[in-house]
């Protein structure tokens, strides 16, 4: 008797790659953090987003729930450094357990413009725009998120945390030298918890996008309207979507990546792959 027919109706009815999973998400807002929210929301995960502003935040949820999806959100200011361990708790309180950290909040070119300086080289940059940066969301936040969310994972005995860090955290670049430490002390935090919390049931995973067409680089985005400078930028001629990202993420966050672990994930368009332009 064939199971050709059984086989295809099983992978017809099969249930999203995040079924059930509660998976908390930073810098969901917009972007890549919005992008995976509403993404994860429709592979049946439930979603807890957390950024700074609710409206925007709403707007995702409302799209997740548009889509047959479950979540929360909770606005929270991720350089508090009680607020992570406030966002944990409410996706305790609504759901019992964390299954998955997107670890994805962090700022960008606008927030150089926005406060001079802190992209800045070493021998431009003061102090205070060092801090600003290391101490901020990009490094000191991811931490934050980290440490709220691990013991549960530990106690659970099993856990998964995918944590965003940028082809400048494997590459240097002429300035914002501070935000290009912070990102490659991301990639290195992911490895050191890899070998570290396996025994755990957790696994940690980081993902290294390039440019990406979001608000965080809208400053320099434009750039890609020239295709002479496009094709200096990238190979591939153009800036990547929130949503190229966004499934990088999935993968990572799901059970299809069960053996990966301590992986670095470059999806940049193959920007980091050549010595010089083409």
């Amino acid at each position: 008797m064939s199971t050709e027919g059984t086989t295809t109706a099983a992978a017809t009815a099969r249930e999203g790659r995040l079924q059930d999973k509660v998976v908390l998400i930073t810098g969901a807002s917009s972007g890549i953090g919005r992008a995976t929210m509403e993404i994860a929301g429709r592979e049946g995960a439930k979603v807890v987003g957390t950024a700074r502003t609710e409206s925007k935040l709403q707007e995702g949820l409302d799209s997740v729930k548009a889509a047959g999806g479950d979540g929360i959100i909770v606005p929270a200011d991720l350089e508090d450094v009680t607020s992570q361990e406030r966002v944990v708790q409410a996706a305790l309180d609504a759901f019992g357990r964390v299954d998955v950290l997107i670890n994805n909040a962090g700022v960008g070119w606008q927030y150089g413009l926005d406060n001079p300086g802190t992209m800045a080289g070493i021998h431009e940059a003061s102090l205070d725009n060092w801090r600003a940066i290391i101490g901020g969301v990009d490094l000191e936040g991811y931490f934050l998120a980290i440490r709220a969310v691990l013991p549960r994972m530990i106690e659970q005995g099993s856990g998964t945390i995918v944590n965003v860090s940028s082809m400048a955290g494997i590459t240097g670049l002429y300035d914002a030298h501070a935000y290009t430490a912070a990102k490659g002390a991301i990639v290195n935090m992911t490895r050191s918890m890899a070998i570290s919390y396996a025994k755990n049931g957790v696994r940690t995973n980081c993902v290294c996008p390039g440019f990406i067409d979001t608000p965080m680089i809208a400053p320099v985005v434009g750039a890609f309207d020239d295709p002479a400078v496009a094709s200096t930028l990238t190979p591939m001629g153009r800036p990547g979507r929130p949503e190229e990202i966004a499934y990088a993420l999935i993968f990572l966050a799901s059970d299809e990546a069960s053996y990966c672990n301590g992986a670095v994930l470059v999806v940049d368009g193959g920007c980091t792959s050549r010595a010089f332009p083409g």
